[in-house]
């Protein structure tokens, strides 16, 4: 299999030297709702994982969880609650949205606050190599030091400084010193050091992590090409600063960003579509298919008409899936579409060409549906290979025809409570609740998301439709 490596800026083989194969991907930062970008870089690191262990290949999976930055503080100190408890709220909500895209757990899921001693360990390490040194309470990185940094993003530190958002500080001794251990301030979370109170920066954890969950060199480091510079740079100087030991990774693959417009959708931007508005109304396999139509170093541009369109494409393959076929397997050759899936995958993780393999296997089982001719064998590995790509090739399961009466209730909602007509309003909310409609109150206003509704009695279920549900709410 052939891997585009940032490192080298080649497409060059994967040759993992490990068994397992050792794979770090950097995860989210959960301050609030997971959107469409982040299930583009889950999927695709997801994909490349079933991909190899269809091969015969093990995998040892690492994927992190920051959950202590600027914003998590930020964040759980407009809500009025700990950066714990946000932080447990939004793993649990994210974790769950995962399930439904049938993304496979990683092999240790660590917390950056689970962390902090390995990550003193590392900088007390190389504070004692000079490579870092303390600073005010603060400790730094010493970027002049380190042989080669810049290789992963191919800037020099002129070129660094020039493009960056740099903090003039009396601390630093170079403009680009990366912060180890930040003091604390008031009112923030904090853990004892031998430089003071503080938590840690934002790069040493992900160095800290992949050392002890994976070792010292790891095959392959995952994550979103924003991570490049300078996340994943400070992460290989201070990571073969401690271990003495090169290269930290053997090879870099980076996904691009999902885009809405000309700008990259970020949280922080404000111009996200969360994960829980695409499940619900496009459904986990169609979210895969709108990931997988673009090759993964190709921005992927957010539009309703490319989401729609691999909705349908997930119809086509599930309508072949369910297609009543003649008994036996037929005589199509299921080993010429087999190799061809393997080719593309093998090409840079040629998802677009390994899908239109899978459409091509669509077609023939419909092509011999109305033939009345068998085709088990291919419809076998139509499964087979839609496994590896995580299609599950099950309907849609949602309150999408509801989703337009339930916005309704919540603007209805809305107004109640502008015209403090409070206990109306707390109707609303409840009568949604037991539907199992949650709505969410934030400044910038009140959101919604579907869970499974209170346990009913099988005959009550199977008469209770979503829409019917929502049309009696409306009569309240």
């Amino acid at each position: 299999m052939e891997l585009y490596n940032t490192l080298t800026r080649t497409q060059e083989e994967f040759a993992p030297q490990d068994d397992p194969i050792t794979m770090y991907v950097c995860g989210i930062t959960p301050y609030d709702d997971a959107h469409l970008g982040h299930a583009m870089s889950i999927v695709i690191f997801d994909v490349l994982r079933r991909y190899l262990e269809w091969r015969g290949r093990s995998v040892r999976l690492v994927y992190n969880f920051t959950d202590i930055d600027d914003k998590m503080i930020a964040r759980a100190n407009r809500l009025g609650i700990t950066v714990a408890d946000l932080a447990d709220e939004q793993i649990n909500r994210f974790q769950q949205e995962w399930s439904e895209l049938d993304i496979r757990p990683a092999d240790a899921h660590p917390r950056a606050t689970e962390e902090i001693p390995q990550m003193l360990e590392m900088i007390e390490g190389l504070i004692q190599s000079e490579m870092a040194y303390p600073s005010g309470g603060d400790v730094y990185y010493r970027v002049q030091r380190q042989e080669g940094y810049g290789k992963l993003s191919n800037r020099s530190l002129d070129d660094m400084i020039a493009g960056a958002r740099t903090e003039i500080t009396d601390q630093k001794e170079h403009p680009m010193d990366f912060a180890l251990w930040k003091a604390a301030k008031p009112g923030e979370p904090s853990w004892e050091s031998p430089w003071g109170p503080g938590r840690p920066g934002w790069h040493i954890e992900c160095s800290a992590m992949s050392l002890r969950y994976l070792g010292e060199q790891i095959d392959l480091h995952g994550g979103g090409m924003d991570l490049i510079f300078p996340h994943h740079e400070n992460e290989i100087a201070q990571s073969e600063a401690f271990t003495g030991r090169e290269p930290f990774v053997r090879h870099w693959v980076h996904n691009a960003m999902m885009q809405l417009g000309t700008e990259k959708m970020s949280k922080s931007v404000g111009n996200i579509i969360s994960l829980r508005h695409g499940l619900d109304t496009y459904g986990p396999d169609a979210l895969r298919l709108f990931v997988l139509n673009g090759h993964y170093r190709s921005p992927l541009t957010y539009s309703h008409e490319a989401l729609e369109a691999a909705k349908n494409g997930a119809d086509r393959l599930l309508g072949a899936m369910e297609a009543e076929l003649v008994a036996g397997d037929g005589d199509h050759d299921v080993e010429t579409p087999r190799q061809a899936f393997i080719a593309a995958m093998d090409d840079d993780l040629g998802a677009p060409q390994a899908l239109a393999v899978l459409y091509g296997l669509a077609r023939e089982i419909n092509r011999s549906r109305d033939e009345g001719k068998p085709a088990g064998a291919a419809r076998e590995l139509l499964r087979e290979l839609g496994g590896v790509l995580g299609l599950q090739f099950v309907p849609l399961e949602s309150q999408t025809d509801a989703a337009p009466f339930i916005e309704l209730l919540v603007g209805l909602r809305t107004e109640l409570r502008e015209k403090r007509e409070f206990a109306l309003a707390d109707e609303v909310r409840d009568r949604l609740a037991e539907l199992g409609v949650t709505l969410e109150d934030k400044r910038e206003g009140t959101s919604w998301r579907s869970a499974p509704p209170p346990s009913k009695d099988a005959a009550t279920l199977e008469a209770d439709t979503p829409l019917s549900k929502v049309e009696s709410t409306l009569r309240f």
